[in-house]
């Protein structure tokens, strides 16, 4: 497979597009879409120690247009419903490495809404991966809980400002294992319902909106 893969920012927009060959294993990708940096959510930016490693995440919603094709699928992006998720990590993570994640977002009256939440072993103290994102800021979460089911997940916080169920729709794979080297990793796209809280108690109803939720276990 083959192709190339641009990105350009002007502090307003920024642009991404690829034209990415097909093969017999896959099909091809193409991309032109433009995220709209003037009405994205607040970030969240953390940096953390883990037990054995170090963690740095940014990210941030961002309403987009353009369009993506995959094989002969098309889809049109309206940046007045539809959000990009910009996911940066520069991480060093431990020999063993487990998570489960998830996030979502939607728009309310032109605003980004949503949330980022995870659990993994973490240090006393430290920032965790896990955010809420109301219309006018990016406010903080943890002791987050995912319950696996075999129909849907839940994902609730200690304080009940995180109430979610997860429904999927879809699952992408990998498996690799190399003796002292393993990968184990599958993420589930899918919709979410129910409530998020911001922390003056404004309460944010989710209906069915897309997001993911994934599991993560390595030997690294």
């Amino acid at each position: 497979m083959a192709g190339a893969l641009s990105f350009a920012a002007d502090g307003k927009t920024a642009s991404i597009t690829a034209d990415i060959a097909g093969s017999d294993r896959a099909p091809a990708i193409r991309a032109d879409l433009t995220l709209h940096a003037g009405r994205a959510s607040a970030p969240l930016s953390v940096s953390s120690r883990l037990p054995g490693g170090k963690l740095y995440t940014h990210k941030a919603l961002f309403p987009v247009s353009g369009t993506y094709s995959v094989g002969g699928a098309s889809v049109e992006f309206d940046p007045a419903r539809d959000l990009a998720v910009i996911d940066e990590h520069k991480s060093f993570f431990p020999y063993r490495t487990d998570w489960l994640w998830g996030t979502l977002g939607w728009q309310a009256d032109g605003a980004p809404l949503g949330a980022n939440f995870a659990f993994r072993p973490g240090v006393a103290g430290q920032e965790e991966e896990s955010c809420i994102w109301t219309p006018t800021a990016c406010e903080p979460l943890s002791d987050v809980t995912f319950t696996q089911g075999a129909a849907s997940w839940t994902v609730t916080s200690a304080d009940g400002r995180l109430d979610l169920a997860f429904t999927p729709e879809g699952r992408k794979d990998v498996k690799v294992q190399l003796g002292v080297v393993a990968l184990d990793y599958y993420q589930l796209f899918g919709s979410y319902t129910g409530t998020l809280r911001s922390l003056d108690g404004t309460a944010y109803p989710v209906d069915a909106v897309h997001g993911v939720c994934e599991s993560f276990r390595a030997r690294l």
